[in-house]
């Protein structure tokens, strides 16, 4: 009889996963021809041993939440399961684009993941530059949680400590904004950690372009995709668009009409609240923009 155990994905390798179990053995598998669906990092999993490095992936269990990427043809596919809170690195270098934020942002409110703005690279700016980007960053820091961090400087390092603790993370940002010199403070063995995961595909070079799941000192653990992790907006409707934006929901319920896309309807309370000031002209710009890509991403 097949011995079946449960265990915890950590780390993407093209056709194969490595598998952490509860002993925090590495093992490298693959899904079986059983396997109804394709793993993703952060995922649980059933799965029974081929040999003491390798084994066979079951099947996946159910996901608490799922963000998913643009795949081939476009057909979305999962990039992360089970992430409780998404941390959106921006830094002052290279220019931030808030449309990609606001993109990341829409998608955690529709998995009910919570987002954390961070604002690296702090160290760069002069007092009256810091205060003119968190003039930019002010429709964000009303509705949502901003840090500003220095990994070179360490400022707001045990802030973000905190706000990591016990919780399963993720990083996303555009390349450059410094979320792997953030991954060397935070997670100072990281190189450990990848050590373990060379040996195990006997593939090193594999291992620097992987997305892994890093085990946090003081509790919690921390998903890395190297370059830009795109989520897109596959199933996102409008209405789901429309909530993603924080300061429109006390406007919603006043709209005249219950399917308002807050674009050109008649009787808009979302519009209205724009043109007097009450939400923010730019944020409802790219809201508008998103609204207009929706059929093309999803």
């Amino acid at each position: 009889m097949r011995s079946v155990h449960r265990g915890r994905v950590v780390a993407c390798f093209g056709k194969e996963w490595a598998v952490e179990d509860k002993s925090g053995r590495l093992v490298l598998a693959y899904p079986s021809v059983k396997c109804r669906e394709l793993p993703c990092i952060g995922d649980l999993i059933e799965w029974e041993s081929i040999d003491s490095q390798r084994g066979r992936i079951l099947a996946v269990l159910p996901r608490i939440t799922c963000l998913v990427r643009p795949g081939r043809n476009g057909k979305p596919r999962a990039a992360a399961a089970n992430v409780d809170q998404v941390l959106i690195v921006i830094a002052p270098e290279p220019k931030f684009d808030l449309l990609l934020v606001d993109q990341y942002l829409v998608v955690g409110e529709s998995q009910n993941i919570k987002p954390l703005l961070v604002v690296n690279k702090v160290d760069l700016l002069t007092d009256e530059a810091r205060g003119c980007l968190l003039q930019e960053l002010a429709p964000y820091r009303s509705s949502y949680p901003l840090l500003t961090v220095s990994a070179k400087t360490g400022e707001g390092i045990e802030a973000l400590r905190s706000a990591l603790k016990n919780q399963t993370s993720m990083f996303a940002g555009q390349s450059g904004v410094g979320k792997s010199s953030l991954l060397h403070v935070l997670i100072p063995n990281q190189a450990v950690r990848i050590g373990e995961l060379s040996a195990i595909t006997r593939r090193g070079r594999h291992t620097t372009t992987s997305a892994r799941l890093f085990h946090l000192p003081d509790g919690g653990d921390l998903i890395d995709t190297p370059g830009v992790a795109i989520f897109g907006l596959a199933g996102i409707d409008p209405q789901q668009l429309a909530r993603g934006y924080r300061e429109f929901r006390s406007f919603i319920p006043q709209c005249r009409f219950a399917d308002c896309q807050h674009a050109s309807d008649l009787g808009c309370a979302v519009r209205h609240a724009t043109e007097t000031g009450a939400i923010s002209l730019d944020r409802y710009q790219r809201y508008l923009k998103l609204l207009a890509k929706l059929p093309e991403i999803s």
